[in-house]
């Protein structure tokens, strides 16, 4: 592959991630407004629900961000060590006579 073909990979993967990472968050939140609006008052439970949909939007949305980073940082590393260093010229250092 060439690099024009890895960036647009990279940026297609980024972008349908995100979008069923935004999907799954509102169909969590969909299905917790459903649950609440049948619960008919039930204080408690209402707690409960909306309680297990926050854990699971922020856990979803913090899992992908993470995984996002790392994914980014390791492929900054690898293109950096991809990359031959600069050559310095190795000299000696002069020796000193006492």
């Amino acid at each position: 592959m060439n690099r024009d073909q890895d960036i647009q990979l990279e940026k297609d993967r980024a972008r349908y991630g995100l979008l069923a990472v935004v999907v799954s968050n509102l169909a969590i939140a969909a299905v917790a407004v459903f649950g609440v609006w049948r619960l008919n008052g039930n204080e408690s439970v209402i707690i409960g629900v909306l309680t297990a949909a926050f854990t699971a939007v922020s856990s979803m949305t913090t899992a992908y961000l993470g995984i996002k980073a790392v994914s980014n940082t390791a492929k900054s590393i690898a293109a950096a060590s991809a990359t031959p260093p600069a050559q310095t010229p190795t000299t000696t250092p002069a020796q000193r006579t006492p």
